[in-house]
């Protein structure tokens, strides 16, 4: 449900704001009216003094300094410069310690030369020349016509250099300096880095007052976007802020706001004033808030859809897996995540899910890609529960999706008549009323008559009736306050629309036995081809394959399900029956200002 909300105006002399917002701030329960983008110097200034903030936190995390490493502490007061030039000094001497191991390697090839006694045969008019060829293409006979010495012969071809005249392929320039040189450059930058790692092990320990620094900044940057909402009035002299904080915390808010002292209004918040929406909702029901917020909340005349959303999800979900091992994994993984830190607040879900992929998996008949219900040792009790056979020729399952479908559709369309009426007004919504009577009326008269609970002779009036007072609110009374002839007109294409629309909606169901019976199927498919594998059942390789492609098959398939069994009872929830409730969505998420 959605929690009511109260309205505070508040009426301060221009220049206290800040010192209002820094104790709402502490009060943790004010969602102060926010301008959407400042965009002036001041809040560039604080959102890029928190990027650098964040920045120096993960380059810190994400060094890894090697075991026995002693830390070294700076008396330092600029916290942050001293980490921003050290973790900079870091990154720049580990580019200057892989250039060196790689002309190294480099020279490593040419092995240690004198450059003097080089210069002295250039001058003397015996120039070296260095070359490279592939292995292929280097002749021995070169070796008779040329001065040439083969220096190295590698997997990558073959280093050679020639005194004098030289006309052959491969030359490269010169390496310049001896491999000495640059290995004793490597050692000193060596030595330096191991420094670095202990300075920055040092700065590790000292993440926590980065952190505190950031969340500083994080609360100064959303006072100060609270403080420029705020109203100029009386030639600038003061200024009103308007917030909201939930109603049930009247007596709290009220308590700290006179112990500031500070001068406000209160009111009951309106829809018209926009108020922030906080979802007040059971243990069950607000491991689904997350699908609701995917959507966007709702308005604050609108109705919660996550309590719907928390049944109808989970049984879609369910039916889409639709088996009952699958079930049980998800249940495990559910409780391993908890021990996940990243992963633990979504561990509830992924439970309940299990938990209703189980118990659907049973009704299903399906464990691990069999189909339990032919199976001997199954007790009758059990087997009693389980969707078999056929109904008036269609698979029971089917039929079962599509009833499901047709009381999911109805459900919007009651929530779309109960919150009309009270928005609205009885004759401001009419042609919904008209609309529910005919379809929902319609639906439950049919199943009276269909289970004979009702004499034909009677379901015939009632259908009348409804026809009767439906097609009144549809056509004529659409809209009272318009001309009857363009409500006519406008009920002819709604009903176009509603005709249309629906039975595309129902059918839309079908996906639930559809992925069912796939993910069913596919699982029996590797169910068969490792049994393959065993031949005669005799110990030996055949058991190992038959372990490897359950394991690897049921997990791809799991992994398959899991994805079509998210993203299509989303859909359900969020197209067909929103659609047909009238669900909105453009609601903004309560965020109180708060350290």
């Amino acid at each position: 449900m959605i929690a009511p909300m109260t309205k505070y105006s508040f009426v301060l002399l221009n220049g206290q704001q800040e010192e209002l917002l820094e104790q709402l701030q502490e009060l943790g329960l004010m969602d102060i009216t926010r301008s959407i983008k400042p965009g002036d110097g001041q809040s560039q200034e604080i959102s890029a003094e928190m990027e650098l903030l964040n920045g120096l936190i993960q380059g810190l995390r994400k060094v890894r300094i090697p075991e026995g490493t002693e830390p070294t502490f700076y008396q330092e007061d600029d916290l942050v410069r001293l980490a921003g030039g050290t973790l900079m000094l870091y990154t720049e001497t580990q580019n200057q310690i892989k250039n060196l191991e790689k002309e190294i390697a480099d020279k490593k090839i040419w092995g240690s030369f004198d450059q003097e006694i080089v210069s002295q045969l250039a001058d003397a008019g015996v120039p070296l020349h260095f070359h490279k060829v592939g292995t292929k293409l280097f002749k021995e006979e070169w070796a008779q016509e040329y001065a040439l010495s083969v220096i190295n012969r590698g997997k990558d071809g073959v280093y050679f250099v020639v005194a004098g005249e030289d006309a052959l392929p491969g030359e490269v320039p010169a390496p310049s300096g001896d491999v000495s040189h640059a290995e004793s450059a490597l050692r000193e930058k060596t030595i330096f880095l191991h420094r670095l790692e202990g300075e920055i092990l040092g700065l590790q320990q000292r993440i926590p007052e980065l952190e505190n620094s950031y969340r500083a900044e994080y609360a100064r940057l959303d006072r100060y976007l609270a403080g420029v909402s705020a109203v100029p009035a009386a030639e600038n002299t003061i200024v009103t802020l308007q917030g909201f904080a939930p109603t049930e915390k009247d007596a709290e808010v009220v308590e700290a706001l006179e112990r500031i002292g500070v001068l406000y209004l209160k009111e009951e918040a309106v829809a018209e004033d926009n108020p922030p929406i906080q979802l007040k909702n059971n243990w069950f029901v607000r491991q689904f808030e997350p699908l609701t917020d995917m959507y966007g909340r709702p308005d604050y005349n609108e109705f919660d859809p996550t309590p719907y959303i928390s049944v109808f999800f989970l049984l879609f979900f369910a039916m889409c897996m639709g088996d009952a091992g699958y079930g049980l994994l998800l249940i495990i993984a559910g409780i391993l995540l908890r021990k996940v830190d990243s992963f633990k607040d979504m561990a509830p879900l992924v439970t309940i899910l299990g938990v209703g992929t189980f118990v659907v998996g049973i009704v299903m008949h399906t464990f691990f890609g069999v189909d339990i219900s032919t199976l001997p040792w199954i007790p009758d009790w059990l087997k009693s529960i389980m969707i078999t056979g056929t109904i008036a020729g269609f698979e029971a399952q089917m039929v079962l999706a599509l009833i499901i479908g047709i009381i999911h559709l109805c459900l919007a369309m009651v929530v779309k008549t109960v919150y009309a009426t009270r928005n609205k007004g009885f004759l401001g919504s009419l042609s919904v009323w008209g609309w529910t009577l005919l379809i929902v009326g319609g639906v439950i008269v049919g199943a009276l008559a269909i289970l004979k609970l009702v004499p034909p002779e009677v379901t015939k009036w009632i259908v009348i009736v409804l026809g009767i007072v439906s097609a009144l609110g549809i056509f004529l009374f659409n809209d009272i306050k318009r001309n009857p002839l363009k409500n006519i007109g406008s009920g002819l294409w709604e009903t176009y629309n509603t005709v249309t629309g629906l039975l595309g909606d129902v059918l839309s169901y079908l996906r639930l036995y559809a992925l069912g019976l796939a993910g069913g199927m596919l699982g029996k498919a590797f169910n068969d081809i490792a049994s393959m594998t065993l031949g005669d059942g005799s110990l030996g390789f055949g058991w190992i394959s038959f372990a490897i492609i359950l394991v690897i098959g049921h997990a791809l398939n799991l992994a398959m399900c899991c994805l079509g069994a998210f993203v299509h009872p989303l859909r359900l929830n969020f197209l067909e029956f929103f659609k047909n409730s009238g669900y909105d969505g453009k609601g903004r998420t309560y965020r109180p200002v708060k350290k």
